[in-house]
């Protein structure tokens, strides 16, 4: 056995859940400014083309992280990397409760960009390792899930407090800082899983690797998490926007309940995904993100809500079959020493989907309008989501496991 081969002889049963709930924690603070992007455009002054840029800033962050660091975890073993992140998570709501203009808007989603790149493979990793034998799906649905609902739940937390608690641009901070403190507490708890990690001197920066048994898989699960991730970061950096300025609605409450529902609605496909298998999950995936990405065209065209809605459901329910079938191929591919670096290798792909389209639709705002420059995201998004899917269809996800 490997020394940075993983093992958890003295797990508990619940200790997969604590994992999991520090995972959510870290993510639900990377969406938290999403309701809040229009209260800091009347406070501090910008175009809708530096939102969505102040939002990729994160995917450039955890892109960094993923690409030097994605698989530290296999060396120095999990929670020292997870401890770390829920750090920066703190270092960036910080930054956030200053408000000292746009550099300070720009540091605190690098931070967080940070954080979330080094917890996204040691997380999920982490959370799958330390599953009692007999709860291994369970498992792998809490580390999806955990992500997706930490990222919904962030926007819904924000919205609520922005619109009716005081100080809307500092309350939502508060209380993510307080839930870093206690899952600080938490991860602090658990048993590390890495059987002879070593001190943070012995990692030498490397890009994550793809070991041979990956790469017949990743291709396929790397285009599905591409195009899902993509959908969801024009919906969440673009919609309050729209929202606002199209339709009138101004309650930041009902903001992040919409974004919510897009990444509520991937935790069910996420839950489907598990029932169908990875051959089945990545091709209906990508097939029902053509019909969510044609419902936000009908938003778009027709400045309609219900469209809208309908798109953050069916979207995010195809996201989630096809990002939970994605992890699960990788992770079912890659040896056990080299999971986490495997993992990290997706989200790269997975996170290129939410800063390059992302920027690409803040710079066509301006010649062509929020609606129009949605449009042509979407002109080019759905025939590579179905390109995809038929390619999987032809070619099923087999992980090898």
């Amino acid at each position: 056995m490997s020394h940075r081969q993983s093992a958890a002889p003295h797990v508990r049963r619940a200790d997969y859940l604590g994992a999991a709930g520090a995972f959510a924690v870290c993510m639900a603070g990377t969406t938290l400014p999403t309701p809040l992007y229009g209260l800091y455009q009347e406070q501090i002054g910008f175009s809708e083309l530096t939102v969505t840029v102040v939002y990729a800033v994160y995917a450039f962050g955890v892109i960094g992280v993923l690409l030097v660091a994605g698989d530290v975890s296999d060396t120095v073993g999990r929670r020292p990397v997870l401890l770390c992140g829920l750090g920066l998570a703190a270092l960036s709501a910080l930054c956030f409760l200053l408000e000292g203009g746009l550099p300070l808007l720009y540091l605190g989603r690098l931070l967080s960009g940070l954080s979330a790149g080094l917890f996204t493979g040691a997380a999920t990793a982490y959370v799958m390792e330390l599953a009692p034998p007999g709860r291994e799906a369970r498992a792998a649905f809490a580390a999806t899930a955990a992500n997706m609902g930490g990222l919904g739940c962030g926007p819904l937390l924000s919205g609520i407090l922005a619109q009716y608690a005081p100080r809307p641009l500092q309350t939502p901070f508060l209380v993510h800082l307080a839930l870093v403190a206690v899952s600080f507490a938490v991860t602090w708890l658990l048993p590390e899983t890495v059987r002879g990690a070593r001190p943070a001197r012995a990692v030498r920066p490397r890009r994550p690797a793809l070991p041979p048994e990956v790469r017949p898989v990743f291709v396929p699960a790397g285009i599905a998490a591409f195009v899902g991730f993509s959908l969801f970061g024009v919906f969440t950096s673009v919609a309050p926007a729209f929202l606002a300025q199209r339709l009138g609605v101004h309650n930041h409450a009902v903001v992040g309940l919409i974004v919510f529902c897009a990444f509520f609605a991937s935790t069910l496909g996420q839950l489907l995904a598990g029932r169908l298998g990875v051959a089945r999950a990545l091709p209906t995936g990508c097939l029902v993100l053509v019909a969510g990405l044609a419902l936000l065209a009908a938003a778009l065209a027709w400045n309609a809500l219900p469209p809208l809605v309908l798109s953050a459901l069916v979207g995010g329910f195809g996201q989630g079959l096809s990002f939970r079938g994605s992890v699960a191929a990788v992770a079912g591919a890659a040896p056990e020493a080299h999971r986490a670096g495997a993992i990290s290798s997706l989200f790269v792909v997975a996170y290129t989907g939410i800063s390059i389209p992302v920027i690409g639709v803040g710079v066509l705002t301006e010649p062509l309008g929020l609606a129009d420059a949605g449009l042509v995201f979407i002109c080019c998004m759905a025939p590579l989501a179905a390109c995809a899917g038929g390619y999987l269809l032809r070619r099923p996800a087999v992980t090898g496991a």
